[in-house]
Formats: C-alpha cells, sequence, structure tokens
C-alpha cells in the first residue's frame, strides 16, 4: 500500500453513492477505474466497492475483484448489517477485506466509518485511516469488531420512531420536528454522549433509569412500514415515501442537500478540531 494518493483506485458498484465518492478520490488526487479489465488494475493499491445490502452481490463483486487485481491490494466493502467475516470467509485473501462505510454527499461529508477484525489486523485500517483524514477530507474512526456502529445507533432511533408512529404518540411530521429541532442542532457539535456531559449525566441517568422499560425492542417491522414497502413507497425517487413528493421534487432536495452539506461542513469544522478546541478551551476564547 502507497503512502501517496497519487495512484489508480478501482471503484465499482451500483450503490448510488459511488458518483459523490467518486469526486471524493479524484479531488485526492487518484485516477478513478470503474472497469474491471486494463492494465492499471495491476497498478491499483486500493479498491472501494459500494453494493446494496446483499450477500450474495457483495461475495461475488469480491469473487470477481480478486481475480483481476493484486494480492496485496486493499478491498474496501461498504456493509451495514452482514458481517466482516461473513464476507472474507471464501475470499482468497481475507485479511485484505475491510469494511468502509460512507454517507452521501460522500465528497462534502466528515464521515466515514472503517471496520476491521482479528483477520485484517491494525496496519490496514491505520493506513486507511490516515489515508481518509489526510487526502480525504474525512473524520474517520474505526471499529474493531465485524460490524458498525452507525447504522446500529441510527436503527436504534429509527424502532423507536416507528414505535412512537405505530402506536399513535406522533406522526411523521412530529418525529422529524423533534429530531431536526433538538438533536439536530447538538448532535454536530459534540455528539451524544459530550452533550451529556455538557448537560450533566445525573438528569439523563435519573430519565433513562424509568424511560429504559418503555422503549421499544420490536425485533420485526411495524405493520404500516411493511405496507410502505408493499406499496412500492420507497422514498423520493418513486414520488413517495413518509411524505409525497411532485415530479422533479426529488432533484430539488438533492440539490439543497448538497448546498446544506458544503454549509454545515464549514460550521463543523469550526468546531471539531481537537487542537483548536483545546486552544480555545486553554485561552478562554468564546
Amino acid at each position: 500500500m502507497k503512502e501517496s494518493s497519487h495512484e489508480p483506485a478501482l471503484l465499482l458498484g451500483t450503490h448510488p453513492i459511488a458518483d459523490s465518492i467518486a469526486s471524493c478520490l479524484n479531488g485526492a488526487g487518484f485516477r478513478v477505474l470503474t472497469e474491471l479489465k486494463g492494465e492499471r488494475l495491476q497498478e491499483a493499491g486500493l479498491v472501494i466497492l459500494v453494493t446494496e445490502e446483499n450477500e450474495a452481490v457483495k461475495t461475488d463483486w469480491i469473487r470477481a475483484i480478486e481475480g483481476a487485481v493484486p494480492g496485496e491490494t486493499l478491498i474496501c466493502v461498504n456493509t451495514e448489517s452482514i458481517g466482516l467475516d461473513v464476507l472474507q470467509e471464501n475470499a482468497l485473501y481475507p485479511e485484505r477485506i475491510i469494511g468502509l462505510n460512507w454517507t452521501e454527499p460522500a465528497d462534502t461529508t466528515f464521515f466515514l466509518e472503517i471496520i476491521a477484525n482479528d483477520i485484517t489486523g491494525t496496519s490496514r485500517a491505520a493506513w486507511l485511516e490516515e489515508l481518509a483524514r489526510r487526502h480525504w477530507n474525512k473524520d474517520p474512526y474505526v471499529i474493531r469488531g465485524n460490524t458498525g456502529i452507525r447504522m446500529r445507533l441510527l436503527g436504534a432511533l429509527i424502532r423507536e420512531a416507528f414505535f412512537l408512529v405505530q402506536n399513535g404518540y406522533a406522526n411523521a411530521e412530529d418525529i422529524d420536528r423533534a429530531c431536526r429541532n433538538d438533536a439536530g442542532y447538538y448532535l454536530p457539535f459534540a455528539g451524544n454522549l459530550r452533550y451529556m456531559d455538557l448537560m450533566g449525566t445525573y438528569a439523563y441517568g435519573m430519565v433513562m433509569k424509568d424511560l429504559n422499560r418503555e422503549l421499544a425492542t420490536d425485533a420485526v417491522l411495524p405493520a404500516f412500514f411493511s405496507e410502505m414497502m408493499e406499496k412500492g413507497k420507497w422514498g423520493m425517487a418513486e414520488g413517495e415515501g413518509f411524505y409525497s413528493y411532485r415530479p422533479g421534487e426529488a432533484d430539488k432536495w438533492k440539490a439543497l442537500l448538497g448546498k446544506f452539506s458544503l454549509e454545515i461542513r464549514d460550521l463543523i469544522g469550526r468546531y471539531n478540531q481537537p487542537e483548536e478546541v483545546a486552544l480555545q478551551l486553554k485561552n478562554g476564547s468564546n
């Protein structure tokens, strides 16, 4: 694995996020390859695969990639619920398979989740983390295990939201307002646990002592959401999800998301540099 980012990188898969990952790689000086053919494949030290969350699809891709690139090439695969050990199981070189989760738009957000395990070892994850920090403008973290934490945290929030809607406590608009106007304000600044420190962990402990018994523990999707899936209400691209959308409205929302992502990245960047925050605290700066 090279230190420099100025080398070919292979980007594969049909996931919509691939376009913004390509922008991220191009901005870092990579020459992005998108096909499993050509002489340049032998020079690529990095493969990024982004597919749907389907074990068979991912393992088929990995098998094809391993037949086309050198044995030392690092293969990064997005995986939210499929264990990294499952993807490594039948690989020719399981130690070079690593989990890598992005969020949209990949080229303007700080998020990057790296998943490694005992098979992967430490050096590959460390190299990828440093590459992401230095060349991709990311604030990455490494998870030592088989699955990431981002989707587990988000899944817990979604499960409770579904419970509240299913049982008539709230509707979709209520849920989104509660998330946007409370957590949406502090999460980019501090994250959940730092925010608890700021507000006082005792108060949260007292609340959760009683509230934990009331939180959803459902293991299956609620009926209203299963019905949405059956009716093809899959989101903006189909014209309906939790909300209804007019023709062309999805493109406008995506444009607004791109604009917002750039603005919020600038704002987060002002408070997300540990050295600068430490200096402000030391100097008593506002």
